[in-house]
């Protein structure tokens, strides 16, 4: 048996605006049907599905689970992502690996690094 996988699941308060955002972030369109309590990214061969389901509390506690990406361009692909609603949170520069802190538009947790080789 092995796993695959499948998608990432957001919880949020408002899934067509979470889903909006990261729909723009990741340059992937959202599935026809998006409301405030489902939103989807479909997946495909290569790339996960993103999903994003409304919860009635709100989010308390740093995420225990966050995306990490990488760009050729970190401050270029920074702009871009605060210009659709992203909020910088740090600046790392550890293990001879620079990344970036950022939370969504409902303050959900990512980071985004210079391209680097996979750990």
């Amino acid at each position: 048996m092995s796993l695959t996988h499948a998608a990432n699941t957001i919880d949020c308060a408002d899934a067509r605006a979470v889903g909006t955002f990261w729909a723009a972030a990741l340059e992937r369109p959202l599935a026809e049907g998006a409301n405030p309590f489902f939103a989807m990214i479909p997946g495909d061969e290569v790339r996960p599905a993103w999903l994003f389901l409304a919860v009635p509390e709100p989010r308390s506690v740093k995420n225990r689970v966050h995306a990490d990406f990488t760009t050729p361009d970190r401050p270029a692909e920074i702009e871009r992502l605060v210009g659709l609603g992203a909020g910088v949170l740090d600046v790392h520069h550890e293990y001879g690996v620079s990344w970036t802190t950022l939370r969504d538009v409902e303050g959900n947790e990512f980071c985004v690094a210079d391209q680097h080789s996979p750990m």
